[in-house]
């Protein structure tokens, strides 16, 4: 998953960016709401982590102005201000989390696994297609019961493909889930990383789009 984290202690994000990438999750981060208005006018995530107190305003008011636009995108609030007032007052505002500090990153982690989930119509916190399952929480790969070793990018490649069966996702777009804004891209590394899922999940299991992308589930 492609995070968003909008914080101003730079020790916090520090260790935010590190705990969530051990997580398995790419993050991008700003500090500022109008950084964070730029970024989520022009990027797509699969989840925000906001902080309320911001160095130019509230992340409140971030989050008001992502809704009347009508972007969806799952948000958890994470703050000091901890009172039953505040939380009502940032879920009101349209958080679909509230979590306070000092927070359990795990705790963090599977918040985030868990509004992602919601936000893309799904019940079940695994994903299957026919014999294939995957479990982002246990970072798990089964092919018909038996498990598959799978490396960090091949895992966010294949989660990303198996959170929509059947929808085309661009290498663009998978560049961006492994690497988000800062990583260095390498040269043909989607290629690589999706003949490597092929040699291991089947050769059929993910299909070539030619000049779209690839997917999951597509017509056989």
């Amino acid at each position: 998953m492609r995070i968003l984290v909008v914080e101003d202690d730079a020790i916090l994000l520090d260790g935010l960016r590190v705990g969530l990438e051990l997580a398995g999750l790419t993050i991008d981060a700003v500090s500022t709401c109008a950084d964070a208005a730029v970024a989520l006018s022009t990027s797509a995530f699969d989840a925000v982590v906001l902080d309320r107190m911001l160095p130019d305003g509230s992340g409140l008011d971030v989050l008001r102005r992502v809704r009347r636009s009508g972007d969806r995108t799952p948000i958890i609030l994470l703050t000091a201000l901890n009172e039953t007032a505040n939380r009502i007052e940032g879920l009101d505002a349209g958080g679909d989390d509230y979590l306070g500090k000092p927070f359990d990153l795990e705790e963090l982690a599977a918040r985030l696994r868990s509004i992602a989930r919601r936000g893309a119509g799904r019940a079940s916190a695994t994903m299957e297609w026919r014999d294939l399952v995957v479990d982002p929480a246990a970072r798990l790969v089964l092919l018909r019961g038996d498990r598959v070793d799978v490396s960090r990018r091949e895992f966010a490649i294949l989660t990303a493909l198996m959170e929509r069966p059947g929808t085309i996702r661009s290498r663009a777009d998978l560049e961006e889930r492994l690497y988000g804004w800062d990583g260095e891209v390498e040269s043909n590394a989607v290629e690589v990383h999706i003949h490597h899922l092929r040699a291991k999940l089947g050769r059929r299991t993910i299909e070539t789009v030619r000049g779209l992308g690839y997917r999951i589930g597509g017509e056989r």
